[in-house]
């Protein structure tokens, strides 16, 4: 099994190739330029260092999500078309998992937060002692709520993501059990951990984790600034029309 993985859901760029479980090939970066300059010049990049036929690749692995709603849908795009021009599915991989996934092995709770915004974050919990165990699925909320989840469960944790920085001198009022920060290394989206949780869920699921091409779309979680405003502004006209009446 030879899976082609892409990362474009943060701040980091990122194409990744694992064959039979081995990481053949990362490319990594975070820098100024946009994931749509960046990202198939990566690509290619790799394919000549592999001397890579793309058409041995048997599957499409994306970032799908939660995570910068511009890079989901580079990312989303990219995916896609080199998936129809290969005849080949995609598998998308839940952004939050993917992060955690980086500290695989940690007797602590693992707990990733993007910064969602509007005082929120992309989060989850998860425990990767002895394999990969769901304790909180990913979700948007307040970094608070998050917070006060891991307090109540009484364990140490250790923090990755982007909303870390952001939110650093909060987790330190907040949280009242033992944590962490994960190493600069370790931190962010990686597109070697979306290539290998790929790869662990072909391995428990077989071909139902694969989605066509066409009908691949990323999961936001919630809706864009955009589309948030228009539907205050639809509310608001509603309540103006009922005030009419």
């Amino acid at each position: 099994m030879k899976i082609l993985a892409i990362e474009a859901s943060g701040p980091v760029a990122g194409c990744a190739v694992l064959e039979d479980g081995i990481l053949q090939a990362e490319y990594s970066v975070q820098y100024k330029k946009k994931h749509s300059q960046s990202l198939v010049p990566m690509m290619e990049e790799v394919r000549k260092i592999l001397d890579l036929d793309l058409h041995t690749v048997d599957a499409i692995a994306l970032s799908g999500g939660p995570g910068s709603f511009t890079g989901l849908r580079i990312g989303a795009a990219t995916a896609k078309g080199v998936g129809l021009a290969l005849d080949r599915p995609l598998i998308g991989v839940p952004t939050v998992d993917s992060l955690a996934y980086n500290l695989f092995g940690t007797e602590a709770l693992v707990c990733p937060i993007m910064d969602a915004r509007r005082s929120q974050v992309y989060t989850g919990i998860y425990d990767l002692k002895e394999g990969f165990r769901v304790v909180r699925s990913q979700c948007v909320v307040p970094l608070s709520e998050i917070a006060q989840d891991l307090n109540q469960r009484g364990r140490k944790v250790i923090f990755l993501g982007d909303g870390v920085p952001v939110y650093e001198k909060a987790l330190e009022d907040l949280m009242l059990v033992p944590y962490s920060l994960a190493p600069a290394h370790l931190s962010r989206q990686r597109a070697a951990a979306v290539a290998a949780l790929a790869m662990q869920l072909y391995r428990e699921k077989g071909e139902a984790v694969f989605v066509n091409a066409d009908d691949f779309r990323p999961e936001y979680l919630r809706q864009t600034q955009a589309e948030q405003e228009r539907g205050e502004k639809r509310n608001y006209s509603l309540v103006g029309e009922g005030e009419k009446k």
